[in-house]
């Protein structure tokens, strides 16, 4: 499926700065819901929060921190290291597997190519490799290099620029989260919107094997 068309220019992209969870892989893989009931087991388990109120709360710490770890520091102040090990616990190679075609696309694509993810690395890697697209990345920028910070802060992108020496302008992110890429409009560069969550000012596709038909129209 051709994504939704637009007058956005992709002309001079240098890198591709690509989300992982919900983008890099189909949300319907359920991978991500994998790590979101982790979170609902944290919250119970290890902080005593009653079942019936962890809906509620992780919705009202995402939208106030960009992630329910970083509100969970501030007003909790969890432990980020026991935190990220304890809700990327989970059986992804049960639920991801190779996928050829998102290789070859990779490959055909002759930017650079980043993982700018609010995850930690190590569950990054799994990702990639259990994806078999752990070659096309030269960098995974995660939570902890954006620390204290997070996406969709301003703070988090500059900080994620400074570490992979791109200028915005040459830039494109590919990410579900809306706000995410509104934060990257607003430092000049030029955004992709994928899965369920679409976003007025940017393209949308429905899933990232559709990059190619923006990046490489005459394929």
């Amino acid at each position: 499926m051709k994504p939704t068309p637009s007058q956005m220019s992709f002309e001079n992209i240098r890198c591709l700065l690509i989300d992982l969870d919900d983008t890099l892989y189909p949300q319907e893989s359920g991978a991500w819901e994998l790590v979101g009931d982790r979170i609902d087991q944290f919250l119970i388990e290890e902080m005593g929060f009653p079942a019936n109120e962890v809906t509620g709360l992780r919705s009202r710490l995402f939208h106030q921190y960009g992630t329910t770890l970083r509100g969970l520091q501030i007003e909790y102040e969890v432990e980020m290291d026991f935190y990220l090990d304890y809700v990327h616990d989970v059986p992804l190679d049960h639920i991801l597997s190779p996928d050829p075609e998102l290789d070859q696309m990779l490959h055909h694509l002759p930017q650079r190519k980043v993982i700018f993810t609010n995850a930690y690395a190590p569950h990054a890697h799994r990702v990639i490799n259990i994806l078999g697209v752990q070659d096309h990345f030269d960098r995974i920028v995660d939570i902890y290099a954006i620390y204290p910070h997070c996406k969709p802060e301003v703070e988090a992108f500059q900080t994620a620029l400074a570490l992979i020496k791109e200028d915005p302008r040459d830039c494109l992110l590919i990410d579900d989260n809306p706000t995410n890429l509104v934060t990257a409009q607003s430092l000049g560069m030029r955004t992709v919107s994928i899965g369920k969550h679409r976003h007025d000012s940017s393209p949308h596709i429905p899933d990232i094997k559709a990059l190619s038909y923006l990046l490489l129209p005459d394929r």
